[in-house]
């Protein structure tokens, strides 16, 4: 940022040096005791040589325009191509993730189904034993 102000302020001030040459040699053509001819011819080529440095600083002003919003595009498809591999990136963690948790899932609910399992067979086992059980007293009983 302060770059572009030092930047600014020198291209400032050569513009203003550029004018304020070429104010002071018209003003000192104008003021020197010479024939209209030649005050003329100096004029011309003075002209001449103000207006070839005037369109160099604008060649250049334009070009470093130029080279400016080309870097500036460049830093932007950058920024826009980090992003999007950041994106794809965190878009393939959260896919990974997500198949972890269904298959952690899926674990969980098949260990949960056999326990449920050997527990409805340990109870399915008691009963069928306490009936037995029940059932041999009764016997006993009769017996006696």
């Amino acid at each position: 940022m302060e770059n572009r102000n030092d930047n600014s302020y020198t291209k400032g001030f050569l513009l203003g040096a550029l004018i304020g040459g070429a104010v002071g040699a018209i003003t000192a053509l104008l003021v020197a005791p010479k024939s209209g001819e030649e005050l003329r011819e100096d004029i011309a080529r003075r002209s001449g040589e103000i207006y070839g440095k005037a369109a160099d600083y604008v060649s250049n002003a334009r070009d470093e325009a130029e080279h400016m919003v080309n870097q500036g595009k460049m830093q932007a498809d950058k920024i826009v191509s980090s992003a999007r591999t950041q994106a794809e990136n965190l878009m393939h963690n959260a896919e990974q993730m997500i198949q972890e948790a269904k298959y952690r899932a899926a674990n969980v609910k098949d260990q949960v189904g056999e326990g449920v399992n050997k527990v409805r067979d340990a109870a399915k086992a008691g009963a069928d034993a306490f009936r037995a059980e029940i059932r041999q007293s009764a016997d006993v009983d009769t017996e006696l």
